[in-house]
């Protein structure tokens, strides 16, 4: 531990801290209150509503109630008396109802929605950024990173992962020159509400809680049955993951199937669509798929709310042919974020996150944790086709939003064992619900051993949070010595980057510098070495009001190039690096 300590205060020199903010503070011309235009299929252009002071700063007072836009155009007259009546409803009852009781922290949008954390335009293709120190050659592409940018202001609660995806992308060509732009993932539900120009859709976690949320859930029925809005076309937002798959790069959440976009030879983004993988499944998946590097298959689950048996593991080939469709018995429906695969196996987490629609009729919120309720990894044979050979094993009170690696291993005695590396997060509910007990978000490995079915579990690195980023990606199902992830203090801002070592549990940081904060390291590989490569991703400094794309060595753990980007980038999820030869073979 003494090591751990003096590397995290030696890694960071002065000059390689502060170099960038050396940089003449140049001014960029920024409109915070008016909206860019967006396409949609109808072959008409619907400008972006205004956000109230409340979304763009948090010191700002509280706006006044919202005037709701009608959502009857374009229809007959029997539709537009119908929708006429549910705008009232809505105004008169429904966002009373929900302005009239005090929200949580990770519902109140005064809170979700404030400083680094509100939304931004779209932002066309800005070129020639200014660049300090080189970018190494091997980061020839796109890095892009998804997140949550919601077009229209909440009427009531609003959790942070509610929020429109807009993807935000950095193209790296060669003598350092790199160009930037951001744009809303064009989803079916988008679409549908840019065309009427307010929020309809219910916001599965912010706005559905109790009796309220009950209400939106009837007026949305109620407005999809008068032809106002259709669901059947999906109700995702695509905010959370993207990857890079046979040619698409998709974007995902794991509420409706991923959507297809393409970046353009001048790097901006398109919207193709909602992709079904060529028409060979109708369900969501989630939103950390899994590209196996040694096969090139990609492997997902889709988790299903009202219907047995809840969860579904797929398998698709490099051709992008589905090979593996297997139904996956869990009692509830449970919140699966995330799992992992070995070489032969998929390593499913069935935690104590579980979705009880009952709630709502008492008050509550759907999305709870079952204390009653045990944890258990399954671990599924590759090879399984109908799912009858894998394997539970109980890890009492474990909850791990992200799993970062996982391998096989044989004991001294000739044990099976499953290793699993993934950030334990306590209180589970952390996320979703306000339990007054301090986050504690702990990097550990869990051991499930598959003859006796018992497991252990070890905390790796103690008094640090450390979520968000993952191991080199060539390495991933085989044993790993290195990870890399956010140091996600103070929560649930990331401080800096820490590269850790799984045999020895030393820390190696790299700090942003006070007032920076960034969030998910991706790591590009550059050599066949585990650590050979970069990490990056976007900073805010939240003092100068800059955003910036960071390149860190990821074998010294020290800055090689900082990019200035001309627009503010809020904090965001999950991103990937697509190469330009990868660029060239998209569908």
């Amino acid at each position: 531990m003494a090591m751990q300590h003096s590397l995290r205060s030696h890694l960071l020199p002065p000059e390689t801290s502060s170099r960038f903010h050396l940089l003449p503070q140049t001014k960029h011309t920024t409109n915070t209150t008016s909206r860019l235009l967006i396409d949609n299929p109808f072959k008409k252009t619907a400008k972006l509503p205004d956000f109230p002071p409340l979304l763009i700063s948090p010191a700002t007072s509280p706006p006044a109630p919202v005037k709701l836009k009608p959502t009857h155009h374009h229809l007959n007259p029997l539709q537009k008396l119908a929708a006429t009546m549910l705008d009232k409803i809505e105004s008169s009852l429904v966002v009373p109802m929900e302005q009239n009781h005090p929200l949580p922290k990770p519902t109140d949008p005064s809170i979700q929605l404030s400083g680094n954390f509100g939304p931004v335009d779209e932002c066309p293709v800005q070129i020639g950024l200014e660049v300090v120190g080189q970018i190494p050659s091997c980061l020839r592409g796109v890095y892009v990173r998804n997140g949550a940018n919601p077009m229209f202001p909440p009427l009531g609660g609003h959790h942070l992962f509610d929020g429109d995806g807009m993807i935000h992308a950095v193209s790296i060509g060669s003598d350092n020159r790199v160009s930037y732009s951001c744009r809303y993932t064009k989803t079916n539900r988008l679409v549908q509400e840019a065309e009427l120009g307010r929020s309809v859709f219910p916001k599965p976690i912010g706005e559905l809680h109790g009796h309220s949320g009950l209400a939106r859930l009837a007026l949305f029925v109620a407005r999809a049955e008068i032809g106002l809005v259709d669901a059947t076309r999906g109700m995702g937002v695509a905010n959370a993951g993207v990857v890079y798959f046979n040619g698409r790069l998709l974007a995902m959440s794991e509420d409706d199937l991923p959507y297809h976009v393409k970046i353009d030879g001048h790097g901006d983004l398109e919207t193709i669509g909602r992709f079904r993988f060529d028409e060979q499944i109708d369900c969501p998946v989630i939103a950390h798929p899994k590209v196996d590097p040694t096969t090139g298959d990609l492997h997902t689950l889709s988790y299903n709310v009202l219907k047995k048996p809840h969860l579904k593991y797929l398998k698709f080939d490099t051709c992008g042919k589905k090979t593996r469709d297997v139904d996956i018995t869990l009692e509830q429906p449970t919140m699966i974020h995330d799992f992992a695969i070995t070489e032969n196996f998929v390593v499913i987490p069935d935690q104590q996150m579980v979705f009880k629609l009952s709630e709502m009729i008492r008050g509550g919120s759907p999305v709870i944790y079952d204390r009653e309720k045990m944890s258990r990894f399954g671990v599924l044979s590759k090879q399984d086709p109908t799912g009858s050979s894998i394997n539970w094993v109980d890890v009492p009170d474990c909850f791990c939003f992200h799993l970062w690696n996982a391998w096989e291993e044989i004991t001294e005695g000739g044990e099976p064992v499953i290793v699993v590396i993934g950030s334990c997060m306590n209180p589970p509910d952390t996320i979703f619900s306000e339990s007054g007990e301090p986050t504690r978000i702990e990097l550990t490995e869990i051991r499930l051993n598959l003859r006796t079915k018992e497991s252990n579990r070890k905390v790796i690195v103690t008094g640090m949070n450390l979520e968000a980023g993952q191991v080199n990606q060539n390495f991933m199902s085989r044993k790993t010595r290195f990870v890399y992830l956010a140091i996600a203090d103070p929560w649930p801002r990331c401080s800096g980057i820490a590269k850790i070592d799984l045999e020895n549990g030393t820390v190696t940081e790299f700090k942003y510098g006070p007032g920076r904060f960034g969030g998910e390291p991706y790591f590009v590989p550059e050599g066949e070495g585990e650590d050979e490569g970069y990490v990056m991703g976007f900073v805010r400094d939240e003092e100068r009001d800059d955003s910036e794309f960071l390149v860190v060595d990821a074998s010294e753990m020290k800055q090689v190039a900082a990019v200035r980007l001309p627009e503010r980038v809020p904090y965001g999820f999950h991103g990937t690096f697509i190469s330009e030869n990868q660029l060239k073979e998209q569908v």
